[in-house]
C-alpha cells in the first residue's frame, strides 16, 4: 500500500492517511478571527483528501502576545463558536482540524494590536521586530499558563481534533534559550529550569483538555548553536517532554526565525534546495529516539521525498504544507491514479511573501474562483495569442470550461518570460509553471501552433468567438528617459542568453528591486562575474521576498560586490573602450560617474500591444471589461456590449501589468474578454533570432492608419516599401504613432515615429 495513503491514530485521532498541512499564518483572518475566507482556504484540502490540515500558525493567547503577522486571537470565547462552523466544515470531508497556539514573547512588539509591553524570560531586543522586551515576572509567568490552558479548552469545546504547542522563536523557545534566558530563579540556569515554563504550559492545557484530546509540540531539532543550545541539548529537551506524557506528537523543524537569514533557512523556498530539513530530522530521531509519533514539514514538495520519509521511518505524517498551496487536491489526484496531473509548487515562496501561489489563483479567492473549474453551458472557438504563463493559463481554463481553443506562439516552445527566468540556476524550478500547463492543455486537447507570429488576418481566419491577447513585452532599456541608454544599455534578458566573460567587468543597475533583477545579480557573484550593484533604492531588492533577499545579500558580500544606493541613472556614454555611466544621488543631488566593459540593467518590460489595438475596434465588448463586474465575480454577460455588432469578443488590455490576471470569472459566461499580459512574444537575442522565433510569412505590406507600411521579416532581409524590394538593416513595425525597430544587433528598440 501507498504509504502516504496508511491511517495514523495519534492519541485515539484517526486520521484517514499520513498527509497534512502544518500550521503558518496565511493571513487570511478576520478581526482576528478565521471566518468564511479562512476556513474555504483549508476546506478545499480536506475536499482534496488530506488526512489532516493544521490552522492558526502562531495563534496568540494573551493579549501582550501582539499580532504582527495576521495571526487568529484565541484570547477569549468568542472564537469557540467559529471553531465549531471551522470544525464541521473540514470534517464534512474526512479530514482532522487542529490549531496552533503560542505567546511570541519578544517576537512582536509593543505597537502591535492592543500596544501592550512585550516580555521575554529576561530583557532582550528580538533583532526581527525591533522591540524591547521587560523580563517576565513570576504573575507574568502564572498568567500566561492559564492564557495557554483556556485557549486549549476553547480549541476542545470548539470540536477541534487536537492543537500543538509552537516553540521555535516564541517565549517557550526563549526561555529554552540559554543566551535569553538569564534568570537566577527556578525558570534559569540549567536545562530542566529553563524548560519548566514550557512544562507548566503542557500540564495546565492538560488538565483543562484532558489526556485524551491530542496535543503536540512543535520543536527544532538544532539552531546551528545561534541560541546557546547544542543538538545534543535539544535531543535532551526532547526526551524529557517525551517522558513526561504530556504530549502526543512532536512536529520538528530545524533553524531560527529572528534574523534575515534564519527565517530564510528555516522557511525555505528556491534558494535552498527541496527537503532541506529531512537529514537533520532523521539525525536527530536516530539519538532521541522519541516514543511518539513524529511530523515534520520543510519543502517537501514531491511525492517521492514524502513517501521516501514515510517508508524509512523519518517520519509518521509528512507536511506537505507550501505543496497544498499549489495544489489542494494532491491526495485525491493520487487515489485517482492522477499524480502527473500535481500542480507544483516550485518554491517562489510568494505564499510566505504575499499570502498567495504565484500561479494558482484561486488560494485565499475559493468562493470567487473555485479550483475546480465548471463547465460552460456551450462551448465557443477561443484563440489564444501568446504561449507565456498567461496564454498557457487561459488556454488552460477556457479549455476546461469546454471551449475550443487554438494558441498561437511566435517562439518554438512555450514559457514566455518564465522559461527566461529559469535560466537563473537558482530559480530554474520556476519552469514547473509551464511545464505543467502544457501537460494540462495536452491532456485537454488544445492546439499550439508555433513559429507563428499571429498577425490580424491569421486569428480571424480561425474565426474565433473570442481572442485572447497574451503577447507579454519587451524589456525596457529607458532608451526614451536616459541618453545613450539605446545603444549602450544591455537587459537582463541579454545577459541570461550572451556568455558572460570573467574578465569583463559589468556595471549592474536595477532599477526596480524585483527578484528579475536580484536573482540575476546573485547569479553573477556566484559565477565569480567581475560587477559592481547599482540602484536608485535605500537597499537591494526592495521589492524580493524576504525569504530570497537574504541569499541574495549573501552572495553578494561573499562576492565583495561594490553596491551602490539612491543612484539614479542620468547617461551612458561611450570613452574609448569604456561606457561611463553617470548617475546622480537622490538625496544629495551629487552626480557620480561609474566605468563599465558592459552595462546591464532591469527596468521591466513595456508591453507589445499592436496586435491588441488592431483587433480591438473589430470586437463587440472594444476590448474592455467591465471592471464592477469583474471584481464581484459576475458574468461579463451582464455588461451591454459597446458594440454590438462585432466579430467577437476581445480582451481588455492593462498597460504595463506584468501580472497574471486570472480569467475564470468572465470564463463563467463562457470565455474570459480580457488582456493578460505577462510574457514576452519574442524573449531571445541572439544570431538568427528573428528567423528562429518568428518563423514570418513571405513579406507582405500592411497600410497603417496613416499611410505607412508595417513591414515583417527578419532582419537583413529584403522587405518591402511601397511594392519595391529594398535591402536594409532596420525592419519597422509602425502600429499608429509608434515604431518598434529590430536593428542590425538584433535588438528591439522603441522610439518615436518620424513625420
Amino acid at each position: 500500500m501507498d504509504p502516504l495513503l496508511q491511517p495514523l491514530v495519534v492519541n485515539g485521532l484517526s486520521l484517514r492517511n499520513r498527509v497534512l498541512s502544518t500550521s503558518h499564518a496565511i493571513g487570511y483572518v478576520d478581526d482576528g478571527y478565521p471566518r468564511e475566507r479562512y476556513q474555504l482556504y483549508h476546506e478545499e484540502k480536506a475536499k482534496g483528501g488530506i488526512g489532516l490540515t493544521m490552522f492558526g500558525g502562531s495563534s496568540n493567547v494573551s493579549a501582550d502576545s501582539g499580532s504582527v503577522f495576521s495571526q487568529i486571537d484565541v484570547t477569549n470565547d468568542a472564537i469557540v463558536p467559529i471553531f465549531r462552523e471551522f470544525a464541521e466544515r473540514i470534517h464534512r470531508h474526512g479530514a482532522a482540524l487542529m490549531c496552533q497556539l503560542t505567546h511570541l514573547g519578544a517576537r512582536s512588539h509593543w505597537r502591535a494590536d492592543r500596544w501592550l509591553p512585550t516580555i521575554a524570560p529576561s530583557r532582550y531586543r528580538e533583532p526581527a521586530h525591533r522591540g524591547f522586551a521587560k523580563a517576565a515576572d513570576h504573575h507574568d509567568i502564572a498568567r500566561i499558563v492559564g492564557d495557554f490552558g483556556a485557549a486549549a479548552r476553547r480549541c476542545r469545546e470548539g470540536g477541534l481534533d487536537g492543537l500543538e504547542l509552537h516553540v521555535p522563536g516564541h517565549l517557550v523557545g526563549q526561555f529554552w534559550s540559554p543566551d535569553i534566558n538569564r534568570r537566577e530563579d527556578e525558570f534559569g540556569g540549567s536545562l530542566e529550569n529553563r524548560c519548566r515554563f514550557g512544562l507548566m504550559i503542557l500540564e495546565e492545557i492538560r488538565r483543562q483538555v484532558g489526556a485524551d484530546y491530542p496535543v503536540g509540540l512543535r520543536m527544532a531539532v538544532g539552531d546551528g548553536g545561534s541560541s546557546g543550545l547544542t543538538d545534543d541539548d535539544y535531543v535532551e529537551i526532547a526526551r524529557l517532554h517525551d517522558e513526561s506524557g504530556l504530549v502526543d506528537f512532536f512536529n520538528l523543524t530545524h533553524g531560527r526565525l529572528d534574523t534575515d537569514l534564519g527565517r530564510a533557512e528555516y522557511m525555505p523556498g528556491m534558494y535552498v534546495g527541496l527537503a532541506p530539513q529531512l537529514g537533520r530530522v532523521a539525525a536527530f530521531n536516530a539519538k532521541a529516539r522519541l516514543t511518539k509519533p513524529i511530523f515534520h514539514a520543510a519543502r517537501i514538495n514531491d511525492l517521492a521525498t514524502a513517501r521516501h520519509a514515510l517508508r524509512e521511518g523519518i517520519v509518521d505524517m509528512v507536511g506537505m504544507t507550501r505543496a497544498h498551496i499549489a495544489d489542494p487536491h494532491i491526495v485525491a489526484k493520487i487515489e485517482r491514479g492522477e499524480e502527473e496531473r500535481i500542480r507544483p509548487c516550485v518554491g517562489a515562496t510568494y505564499c510566505s511573501w504575499k499570502r498567495r501561489c504565484i500561479h494558482n489563483v484561486s488560494v485565499g479567492r475559493e468562493k470567487l474562483l473555485p479550483h475546480e473549474v465548471p463547465k460552460a453551458p456551450a462551448a465557443r472557438r477561443v484563440v489564444v495569442v501568446g504561449a507565456g504563463p498567461a496564454g498557457l493559463e487561459a488556454a488552460r481554463i477556457t479549455a476546461e470550461r469546454g471551449h475550443h481553443v487554438t494558441v498561437l506562439e511566435a517562439a518554438p516552445k512555450a514559457g514566455g518570460q518564465i522559461r527566461l527566468a529559469a535560466m537563473v540556476p537558482a530559480r530554474r524550478d520556476l519552469i514547473g509553471i509551464v511545464d505543467w500547463r502544457l501537460a494540462e492543455l495536452e491532456r485537454l486537447g488544445v492546439e499550439i501552433r508555433y513559429n507563428v507570429f499571429a498577425e490580424a488576418e491569421d486569428i480571424l481566419a480561425l474565426e474565433p468567438e473570442v481572442v485572447i491577447v497574451a503577447c507579454g513585452g519587451l524589456p525596457d532599456r529607458m532608451e526614451e528617459r536616459v541618453p545613450g541608454a539605446e545603444t549602450l544599455a544591455e537587459t537582463v534578458w541579454e545577459l541570461l542568453e550572451t556568455p558572460r566573460a570573467i574578465g569583463q567587468k559589468i556595471l549592474y543597475y536595477d532599477a526596480l528591486g524585483t527578484s528579475t533583477g536580484t536573482s540575476c545579480a546573485e547569479m553573477l557573484a556566484s559565477e565569480g562575474i567581475s560587477f559592481e550593484f547599482v540602484t536608485p533604492d535605500g537597499g537591494v531588492g526592495e521589492e524580493t521576498s524576504y525569504l530570497d533577499r537574504p541569499f541574495v545579500m549573501r552572495a553578494l558580500y561573499k562576492a565583495g560586490v561594490p553596491i551602490h544606493r539612491d543612484l539614479h541613472l542620468k547617461t551612458l556614454r561611450r570613452r574609448g573602450n569604456l561606457i561611463e555611466a553617470e548617475f546622480v544621488n537622490e538625496f544629495s543631488g551629487e552626480a557620480t560617474t561609474l566605468e563599465c566593459d558592459r552595462f546591464v540593467m532591469d527596468h521591466g518590460t513595456v508591453p507589445l500591444d499592436m496586435l491588441y489595438e488592431e483587433l480591438r475596434g473589430g470586437s463587440r465588448n472594444q476590448g474592455v471589461t467591465d471592471l464592477d463586474a469583474l471584481t464581484e465575480g459576475r458574468s461579463q454577460s451582464e455588461v451591454a456590449p459597446l458594440a454590438p455588432d462585432g466579430g467577437y469578443e476581445a480582451p481588455s488590455h492593462r498597460r504595463c501589468d506584468f501580472v497574471p490576471r486570472h480569467p475564470r470569472r468572465h470564463a463563467r459566461r463562457g470565455a474570459p474578454l480580457y488582456r493578460l499580459v505577462s510574457v514576452s512574444r519574442w524573449g531571445r537575442r541572439r544570431p538568427g533570432l528573428r528567423r528562429d522565433l518568428c518563423n514570418p510569412p513571405p513579406p507582405r505590406r500592411q497600410e497603417s492608419p496613416d499611410g505607412l507600411f508595417c513591414l515583417v521579416t527578419a532582419a537583413g532581409q529584403r522587405v518591402w516599401s511601397h511594392g519595391e524590394a529594398v535591402a536594409i538593416d532596420t525592419i519597422a513595425f509602425l502600429p499608429g504613432r509608434r515604431k518598434h525597430e529590430i536593428g542590425a544587433d538584433r535588438s528591439l528598440k522603441r522610439k518615436e515615429q518620424k513625420p
